[in-house]
């Protein structure tokens, strides 16, 4: 039986499955790796019940973008099941007005026409430009859209756009929480991170200097494991 302390729940981003983790995976020393397979859900009640169907009953939580933004919603309305917090690459806040009406116009898209993958503009909002050219990063992403495709993409943006802010309730989350960002994420603002951590009574804030945009897992996978070995030490 796998020791409760070792087991990390891992919650992807939108349109993504456990190979958003491949890279960071194998430097992850001495843990059981428990991957949440959000894109069966259609629903956010779906997204709710996968998560506490899939994670232990006081998990080490870990979120990517969505993932996270679900973990903390998970986190205040379960405080009793968490043992720890990890959230990369997201804002409680929700989307950033610019986002959200990006991912509208792709909804707007999707439902008129066939979905063939993410567009290149697409990857230049996601990633660091040093990794527009990496067939080991863009290959990845590619291949998880197009095998999860139109139906996960539309179900994940449509339920998922509107976001409730949760700043105010971080208060009531006494466990430790790490918090990963990057300077070179566009979607999510570095200055929601700092007010995050200032609201959390237990958290640490760690902003990743080296090249990486918004998919930190895939771009950052040597120093965020750095970062997760060191936390649950």
């Amino acid at each position: 039986m796998t020791d409760r302390k070792n087991r990390l729940d891992l919650i992807p981003g939108t349109l993504c499955d456990e190979r958003m983790w491949s890279r960071v995976a194998p430097l992850l020393g001495g843990f059981d790796l428990n991957h949440v397979p959000l894109h069966k859900a259609r629903t956010r009640e779906q997204m709710r019940e996968l998560i506490a169907a899939h994670s232990a009953p006081k998990t080490n939580l870990v979120g990517f973008s969505l993932g996270a933004y679900l973990a903390v919603e998970y986190a205040v309305a379960h405080p009793e099941r968490i043992g720890t917090l990890v959230l990369i690459a997201n804002s409680c806040k929700g989307l950033l007005p610019t986002e959200a009406q990006a991912r509208k116009r792709i909804v707007a898209m999707l439902e008129k026409n066939a979905y063939s993958g993410m567009t290149r503009q697409r990857l230049r909002e996601l990633l660091h430009p040093a990794h527009m050219a990496d067939e080991s990063i863009t290959g990845v992403i590619q291949q998880m859209a197009v095998d999860l495709g139109k139906e996960v993409l539309l179900a994940q943006f449509t339920t998922t756009i509107d976001r409730v802010d949760y700043m105010d309730r971080l208060q009531e989350l006494p466990f430790p929480v790490l918090i990963v960002g990057a300077d070179g994420d566009q979607l999510v603002p570095a200055a929601d991170l700092r007010d995050m951590a200032s609201r959390l009574p237990a958290a640490r804030l760690e902003m990743i200097a080296q090249d990486t945009g918004h998919m930190i897992p895939l771009e950052a996978p040597e120093p965020l494991a750095d970062l997760l070995n060191a936390f649950y030490r």
